[in-house]
């Protein structure tokens, strides 16, 4: 198998610079009609208030998750808000912001705030933390990166000041960040760039102490590919590279041809490799879900049964996990996820299968239809929220 052939979902739904699905956040800010200025403005303000710490809420779970983006490609502030809104009534406290480094910082030391504000602001009305995924490594390639920083960048100390730079302004302006993500899917890159893994730690390392130093309450790490550590025999992979505080994963339970051939009982058993490889360090999972599109296998049933045994599992170790986001709200129409796709991928098992199913997986993992009519999972789901939460 080759390159974006695999992987987490997000970081699976298309080339960094053709982000897909919640990373993709370019057209939000344009999106916003007359009518929800009002409601814009007010919920930058709440954002902007001087830096405390979200307010405990007994009927809100930090540690637990959710994907929230609704399921239109170009959706209006209001239908964003609504789905932020929705989201988190079923108890949620948590969800993840995937930040693209070129629109925040298009040029060294300008910074465009406008589109993260928005999206900060959704999370800070709603009471929700954030895990914010910085793409400086994103599945098979590098970045986006902004032009001024060069598409090919070294992981040297130049890079890491300039993270550094950047990231520390995120964190002062986002207090609600609790969890950054340096690297995404780091398995799938540096199994074709084994070369470079002494220098990435070093950069690592190196942003992880200017960083802390900086932030002492926000916790760093890297993020893998767990269904890809296990479909390539490769665990060993997450042992040099745990760097930081704690060890993300995503878990689509899908082969390498994105079918999920397992039932959710021996797919959830899986979840426990994630300690396995991390080497004692806590754990978080930033993305896991279950498709129920029939062309790779899923169904309605089994997505509500592995939601079930998902939070048996997290309930069994809460202790050594330090989140878990479901992922994801919304279905999306096929389309969109396939438009998304590298589909200069060459694999050898028959490239067409292989992205139809990628994107039968993406489009359908959510707990509601593209349609609006909630899957037997998501009244699970809220269940299980409910029952977990102190």
């Amino acid at each position: 198998m080759k390159k974006n052939d695999k992987g987490s979902p997000e970081a699976q739904a298309s080339k960094a610079a053709k982000p897909s699905g919640p990373r993709s956040r370019k057209k939000l800010g344009a999106a916003i009609g007359g009518g929800a200025a009002v409601a814009a403005v007010v919920i930058l303000v709440l954002l902007l208030q001087p830096q405390q710490p979200i307010a405990p809420q007994s009927s809100q779970n930090p540690k637990l998750g959710l994907v929230i983006m609704p399921p239109t490609e170009t959706p209006t502030f209001d239908q964003v808000h609504e789905a932020y809104i929705q989201a988190a009534s079923t108890g949620i406290g948590r969800s993840n912001v995937y930040m693209i480094w070129p629109v925040i910082e298009p040029q060294q030391g300008t910074f465009n705030w406008k589109q993260y504000d928005l999206l900060m602001g959704l999370n800070r009305e709603q009471n929700l933390h954030v895990t914010l995924y910085f793409s400086i490594i994103n599945n098979d390639q590098l970045g986006p990166f902004p032009d001024w920083v060069g598409q090919q960048p070294k992981f040297d100390s130049k890079l890491a000041n300039e993270t550094v730079t950047a990231l520390d302004a995120v964190l002062s302006r986002y207090y609600i960040v609790d969890y950054v993500i340096i690297g995404g899917d780091l398995n799938i890159y540096f199994r074709d760039h084994p070369d470079q893994i002494p220098q990435y730690a070093d950069f690592f390392n190196s942003v992880y102490t200017q960083l802390k130093a900086k932030h002492p309450g926000v916790k760093f790490g890297n993020w893998f590919s767990l269904n890809d550590l296990i479909n390539h025999f490769d665990g060993s992979m997450v042992q040099k590279l745990n760097q930081g505080d704690f060890v993300a994963y995503s878990y689509s339970p899908v082969d390498l041809l994105f079918y999920e051939t397992k039932g959710p009982d021996q797919s959830v058993q899986n979840l426990q490799k994630m300690f396995d490889f991390s080497g004692g360090k806590n754990v978080g999972l930033v993305e896991i879900g279950w498709a129920t599109s029939k062309s790779v296998n899923g169904t309605e049933e089994d997505q509500s049964k592995f939601v079930k045994d998902a939070f048996d599992f997290f309930r069994k170790n809460e202790p050594k996990i330090e989140f878990m986001t479901w992922y994801r709200q919304y279905d999306r129409p096929f389309d969109t996820c396939y438009g998304g796709l590298n589909t200069n991928v060459k694999t050898g098992f028959g490239d067409k299968i292989l992205l139809n199913n990628t994107a039968a997986y993406l489009c359908s993992t959510g707990l509601i239809d593209a349609n609006n009519n909630t899957k037997p999972a998501w009244d699970e789901f809220k269940a299980q929220v409910q029952s977990t939460t102190p």
